[in-house]
């Protein structure tokens, strides 16, 4: 189902050393005794009509990145390009505008919801927000919609309780597709559903992205799903951006010890590492007090790690075995710039 990765490298996104810290308030006055370092400097672009996955642990940070690209959650620092327009200078009447180009689709599709609308409502109140039909076209749109997303018109006078949860999802994507967007988030949107709907929704995203020259940020921990619809794929591990590249090449040749123990850990057809799985030691650091050095070093495998690991935060560049990578223990080579393999 996956595509062809573009021909275009120009990015529709660029993500420019993007934090979202999140303070920790203690006492009775509820003062600031620190913070949690959710998403802590990174880089990376979006191309224009592909898909870049992102991929991690629970608590990697992915979903803040996903919210805070669309401003539902306001950036620490960093700036985010969106075709050459600052996102994070927009002002109010600047977002809402910002918010036809770009849609998200949430993990539970229930719960994105109003279950006191019907599906029609929930469609006609996003076309009547952005002021994009008349009276008289509202039906046709919804009708439209529906139809796109492979449900009946008739579905229109349903409540969300009395469908399934891809059908659901279904209904999320449609109200996604409203406004005629360029760019969808797509925050873990196959997870809550049985595994025998997830392969119908991804193609109906593929499907979706051609037909309407979408671009895709597919954030999943499951990597079989991965391999499956995305062009490219980021790792994140404790806030921070560890390995980037094209998505054959990442799963067939895993630049950084963090990417080779996930794909060691579950079944990828094809993954570089078919033997037994690589066991980390200990626990997620706190993203409160992250690691000094490479943050990964404390259960790094890796059997040349040194203090070098332990005291200087590794770049991410490129590599010669392919795509962008964290990692001292790595041979590099020269860089073909920020947030490319």
């Amino acid at each position: 189902m996956k595509r062809n990765a573009p021909g275009s490298v120009e990015p529709l996104v660029s993500v420019e050393e993007l934090t979202r810290h999140f303070p920790i308030k203690k006492g009775l006055l509820r003062r600031t005794t620190g913070y949690i370092r959710a998403v802590d400097g990174i880089t990376f672009d979006v191309r224009h009509g592909e898909t870049l996955a992102l991929v991690g642990e629970s608590g990697c940070g992915k979903t803040t990145v996903a919210r805070t690209l669309l401003r539902l959650l306001e950036p620490t620092s960093g700036r985010i390009v969106f075709n050459g327009e600052d996102v994070a200078q927009l002002n109010r009447q600047q977002l809402l505008a910002f918010r036809r180009r770009a849609q998200i689709i949430f993990q539970d599709p229930f719960g994105s919801l109003n279950p006191r609308m019907t599906v029609g409502s929930v469609l006609e109140e996003v076309i009547r927000v952005h002021g994009l039909a008349e009276n008289g076209g509202l039906q046709r749109r919804v009708t439209e919609l529906l139809s796109a997303v492979g449900l009946d018109p008739a579905d229109a006078r349903r409540y969300p309780h009395q469908f399934s949860g891809g059908q659901r999802q279904r209904i999320v994507i449609a109200r996604a597709l409203a406004v005629e967007p360029e760019f969808i988030v797509a925050d873990e949107p196959v997870s809550a559903l049985d595994v025998s709907v997830q392969a119908q929704v991804l193609n109906l995203l593929a499907d979706l992205q051609e037909r309407f020259h979408l671009t895709y940020l597919f954030v999943s921990h499951d990597l079989s799903v991965v391999r499956h619809i995305a062009d490219r794929v980021a790792v994140m591990y404790l806030g921070k951006i560890v390995e980037i590249g094209d998505s054959e090449t990442l799963f067939e040749n895993p630049q950084h010890p963090y990417t080779e123990a996930l794909l060691s850990a579950v079944a990828v057809v094809g993954a570089a590492d078919d033997s037994r799985p690589i066991v980390l030691s200990g626990e997620l650091p706190s993203p409160a007090n992250p690691p000094r050095g490479c943050p990964f070093h404390p259960r790094c495998p890796h059997p040349e790690k040194d203090e070098v690991c332990r005291t200087t935060p590794p770049p991410l560049e490129a590599k010669a075995g392919g795509g962008m990578a964290a990692c001292h223990k790595v041979v590099g080579r020269e860089s073909s710039g920020p947030g490319q393999p």
